[in-house]
């Protein structure tokens, strides 16, 4: 079976191993309840409001040219990557006006053969007024020398200082069950989000969650692989307990995906399953969970195909059908989900958005579930 580690940059979309990535379009367009925000994003992955109210979004930018092959491991797959300083965040005003916040930043590809895939910064958080961002397209293994993938603290005027190597973790703590074919050295993080003034950190490749506070220190909050295997866990998002949702390998297998439950001491526990490909989750003001769906109904990634799921006592409703590879979404504080759409995908660079999901309200019949969506914790 074809593995993937990775994803779409920040994730490298560590694809097909070996085959070249045939991306088909469906005919079918997005939901009714879905509208464009904001355009000309490169690869735009995790987002999140700041508190100045406007939308800051990590982008994994459009890779380069610059190759160290012959020079350090690179990855058996989709190796050997190349890639170039073009990431970026950008900042996303009410009105859908994009400008940057903080450019040059690493960014990699994965060979031609596998689709030249991208990734760069995979996703932002705040800690109070501090921007916080998760780079995937940095190290030696993915084509940058001299460059390590880290939490990066960035200040008002774009600069930005590194506050933990990410890299030198996880070759200093290597996971239970690493995928070999598919092995990056200096991973591929995907999805963070700041708790109690840490921020928490996924990565696809290797399999983990880990806790970083913000004096640089690393932590595991839980070896993925150590129960799951190499399942590819991306998504991540905090309601008492950590959730976590997985894209799998490839093949896609339509159902093959699910949500595990982490709590903060580590346990890990299935509590949403027949779910495809989950590249987002995110919990709206009443609690109730919303998973996002990045292909369906296909074996490889296919755009117009992407959906959001809700979470509720009568099962799994659809939300928003229609999207075209999304990568990422969180809700505003008007209550409205944004998307990261066009993630990834040939020709990728410009052609990024950032849409708006109406979510239709809960039907009385509805309610939670309490084993998929209660904020219980062991804390």
């Amino acid at each position: 079976m074809k593995t993937v580690a990775r994803l779409a940059a920040s994730i490298g979309f560590a694809l097909l191993l070996g085959s070249v990535l045939t991306i088909r379009v469906s005919a079918q367009g997005p939901s009714a309840n879905v509208t464009v925000f904001a355009r000309d994003l490169n690869n735009p992955r995790g987002l999140k409001f700041g508190p100045d109210g406007n939308l800051y979004v990590a982008e994994g930018g459009k890779g380069g040219s610059a190759s160290t092959l012959g020079i350090c491991e690179q990855v058996p797959d989709v190796g050997p990557y190349t890639g170039g300083f073009t990431a970026r965040i950008s900042k996303i005003d009410a009105e859908g006006n994009r400008t940057t916040v903080a450019d040059n930043l690493p960014s990699s590809q994965t060979n031609a053969a596998s689709g030249s895939l991208v990734s760069g910064v995979a996703d932002v958080a705040f800690i109070g007024n501090t921007l916080y961002a998760l780079t995937a397209g940095a190290g030696c293994s993915h084509g940058l020398v001299h460059t390590t993938n880290a939490i990066l603290r960035v200040a008002a005027d774009g600069t930005w200082t590194m506050v933990a190597d990410l890299s030198a973790f996880q070759k200093a703590h290597p996971v239970a069950h690493p995928n070999p074919g598919d092995f990056e050295p200096d991973g591929t993080w995907y999805s963070m989000v700041a708790v109690r003034g840490k921020l928490y950190a996924v990565e696809p490749n290797h399999g983990e969650l880990d806790v970083i506070s913000t004096n640089g220190e690393i932590h595991r909050v839980a070896d993925i692989s150590a129960t799951q295997g190499h399942i590819v866990p991306t998504a991540v998002a905090y309601h008492g307990n950590f959730f976590v949702g997985n894209l799998h390998t490839f093949p896609i297998q339509e159902g093959s995906s699910k949500i595990l439950k982490i709590t903060p001491s580590g346990q890990v526990k299935t509590v949403v399953t027949g779910v495809t490909t989950v590249l987002g989750v995110a919990f709206d003001h009443e609690g109730y969970m919303y998973i996002l769906e990045n292909t369906t109904g296909n074996l490889f990634p296919t755009p117009f195909t992407g959906k959001v799921l809700r979470v509720t006592e009568d099962g799994l409703e659809e939300i928003a059908t229609g999207l075209f590879l999304p990568t990422a979404m969180t809700f505003g504080p008007d209550g409205i989900l944004y998307v990261s759409n066009v993630g990834f995908g040939p020709p990728p660079v410009g052609l990024g958005q950032i849409v708006k999901v109406t979510v239709p309200p809960v039907s009385p019949h509805e309610g939670h579930d309490s084993e998929k969506s209660a904020p219980d914790s062991d804390e």
